[in-house]
């Protein structure tokens, strides 16, 4: 079971290394605009855009953690009775 999961993960990791020659990172009036303020001089809006797109890269991976933290906890919880010691 283990080195099927394992096979998997990287067959769904070398997929989306290969796939991901082709993403751009912002849409084509967002990189003008950006463009445009830092060759005005103005350089702070740029860095509060790439703020704003990290954040809303990391809030999807941090909500699974958290879920999956609390579902590890209940399921080792139930697992053991109160009370119940191994051995």
């Amino acid at each position: 079971m283990k080195r099927r999961l394992l096979t998997g993960l990287v067959f769904t990791l070398l997929a989306l290394i290969s796939l991901s020659n082709e993403v751009a990172a912002q849409c084509a009036m967002c990189r003008a605009q950006l463009e445009n303020n830092v060759s005005s001089g103005r350089p702070g809006i740029a860095a509060g855009i790439n703020t704003g797109i990290l954040y809303l890269l990391v809030m999807p991976y941090l909500s699974a953690l958290v879920l999956g933290y609390f579902w590890y906890k209940n399921s080792k919880r139930n697992a053991n009775p109160k009370g119940l010691t191994a051995g």
